[in-house]
């Protein structure tokens, strides 16, 4: 099976060049056969320093959103637009090394004699963040892994592997990013998890802050625990049955 790799980018001027090249020179040999990058409404020249950095290799597809609308909202359209089977996300900022994209996809080669249903989660080693944004992490993810009970300990990492349609299957809503690998499991897909690699922040602003990392995932949390509750609830239904 080949992968896209879906890139969300909100300002990234300063990465997103390095970052690309980064990309195309680890990827070598690997079945990927494209790159989505999803320009979530920049003001900045993004999606220019994008093009310049791929030249005119028609495997990076630059998509445009008018608006900012939020990264879930950003996966979505490179999914939706994505040619391949398999799904690689990643952050364009270049805090994830794309050398660790060669380490999911060994992992699910690696699982598939069990299931092709399978996500491949990446968990930070060695987080180089600031320390309020690793505190909020620490606590976001405390929270919601006591609540969904789901074993991942960082499922604020970007860098995951999963098959298109099993994302779009998953009921859609703002910030979903933060929970797909939960959802998935309540779907019946397998959650892999393997350590990667995490880098310092070269260039750019985080997005991200204490506030909208935990009153936003605790808002959207108890819509998550609703929508497993349902999901389970469904299945146990149709297994009675």
């Amino acid at each position: 099976m080949y992968a896209t790799i879906v890139l969300p980018a909100f300002n990234e001027e300063d990465s997103i060049g390095p970052l690309l090249r980064e990309i195309r020179e680890r990827v070598d040999g690997l079945p990927v056969r494209e790159v989505v990058l999803v320009d979530d409404g920049s003001t900045d020249a993004t999606a220019e320093r994008a093009k310049a950095a791929w030249a005119s290799d028609p495997s990076l597809r630059i998509l445009r959103h008018r608006r900012r609308q939020g990264q879930s909202r950003a996966l979505l359209t490179g999914i939706r637009a994505a040619s391949q089977e398999l799904i690689v996300t990643l952050d364009a900022d270049g805090q994830n090394d794309p050398a660790d994209i060669a380490t999911l996809m060994s992992a699910y080669v690696g699982g598939q004699h069990r299931t092709s249903r399978m996500i491949v989660a990446g968990q930070r080693m060695r987080r180089q963040d600031t320390l309020v944004k690793r505190l909020s992490s620490r606590i976001a993810n405390g929270v919601r892994a006591s609540v969904l009970g789901d074993n991942v300990r960082d499922t604020g990492c970007s860098l995951k592997l999963f098959r298109r349609q099993d994302f779009l299957e998953l009921p859609f809503f703002d910030h979903i990013h933060r929970f797909i690998p939960a959802l998935m499991k309540a779907s019946g897909v397998v959650v892999v998890l393997v350590d990667v690699g995490h880098r310092p922040r070269k260039a750019g602003l985080s997005k991200y802050g204490l506030w909208n990392r935990l009153w936003a995932g605790i808002y959207d949390l108890v819509g998550v625990r609703w929508l497993l509750k349902r999901q389970i609830g469904n299945v146990e239904q149709e297994t009675v049955q």
